[in-house]
């Protein structure tokens, strides 16, 4: 299959194929043990960095993971896999990619809008060496707090000011519409602030747009907000799917994605997105990049319907 005709599949809710070459890659993520917050691992001729942002928790209590099951359900499902029963973590790890001529980064963090525990970024491009003024480009999966919070800085004002800051239109509309009230009720503060600041930089796209060519092209994956995005990442044969918030949880996300995640806006749809993304990953072994997953992010989806599990790389 063509990588257009690829793409042209990709307006999720029916199951779609990956290509052939895109099981294809020589990454393997590296770590200095003496910088913890940051991997680095190549993507064909491509750079990539893993980027630590820093974690949250939610409560095993059904309102985000298995919305109409019970804590012990959940539990069940954690348990199996040898984890916490009380609390789910969540990683919060934006990804920077360098070619020859671009720095480009995808998704910001938290910034400011979940607390203590993220808004890491900053400290872990220093230790990795690199600059914010030298970002050329950020892509945005979608409008919430932990994944737009770092595109500016503490004052409001831009953390990147070089950077074209792409965004799907529906979704660069979802968040320009939000009133205040429902801007933090998606985690995102100082919300006038960050809409004045980062306008004049927005260059909104239409979903599935090629949008780097030979590099990057954004894939829609409907469900989670209403202009969620996903980015195919190629250089060669080798390629990366930055999947966004198709999948939050690494046991529970992967292993019941039928269950209602309560961060999803439209939850049927996303739950058909995320069974159609985990089963394409599986069968074609693409490579995936997960925010939320475990530090780095970087693995594969093994198994069939109803055994899929994360293989970390």
């Amino acid at each position: 299959m063509k990588t257009a005709s690829f793409l042209a599949a990709l307006v999720l809710v029916l199951p779609f194929a990956l290509p052939a070459w895109a099981a294809d890659d020589d990454t393997d993520p590296e770590s200095d043990p003496r910088i913890d917050d940051v991997r680095t691992f190549t993507l064909g001729d491509f750079t990539a960095m893993s980027l630590r942002d820093g974690t949250i928790s939610v409560p095993n209590d059904n309102k985000v993971f298995g919305v109409g099951h019970t804590p012990a359900e959940v539990a069940a499902v954690l348990t199996e896999a040898g984890q916490p029963t009380d609390r789910l973590q969540l990683s919060l790890q934006p990804l920077l990619v360098r070619t020859a001529e671009r720095v480009m980064l995808f998704d910001t963090g938290a910034g400011t809008n979940m607390g203590p525990g993220a808004g890491k970024l900053p400290a872990s491009l220093e230790r990795a060496g690199i600059a914010p003024a030298l970002v050329t480009d950020i892509f945005i999966s979608h409008a919430h707090g932990d994944h737009i919070g770092g595109l500016v800085n503490a004052s409001g004002a831009l953390a990147f000011p070089n950077a074209t800051i792409h965004i799907s239109a529906p979704e660069w509309a979802f968040l320009k519409g939000m009133t205040a009230e429902q801007a933090a009720a998606h985690g995102v503060g100082g919300f006038a602030a960050l809409i004045a600041a980062i306008t004049p930089k927005v260059a909104e796209f239409a979903p599935g747009a090629d949008l780097v060519p030979n590099a990057v092209k954004a894939v829609e994956i409907k469900g989670h907000t209403p202009g969620h995005s996903g980015y195919l990442i190629s250089s060669g044969k080798s390629s990366l799917f930055y999947v966004g918030d198709t999948v939050h949880h690494f046991v529970v996300s992967v292993r019941k994605p039928e269950w209602t995640c309560g961060f999803d806006t439209d939850a049927a749809t996303a739950a058909a997105s995320r069974k159609a993304v985990l089963a394409s990953a599986a069968s074609s072994g693409q490579l995936i990049y997960a925010f939320h997953f475990p530090f780095p992010g970087v693995g594969k989806i093994s198994g069939r319907e109803g055994q899929f599990s994360w293989a970390p790389k």
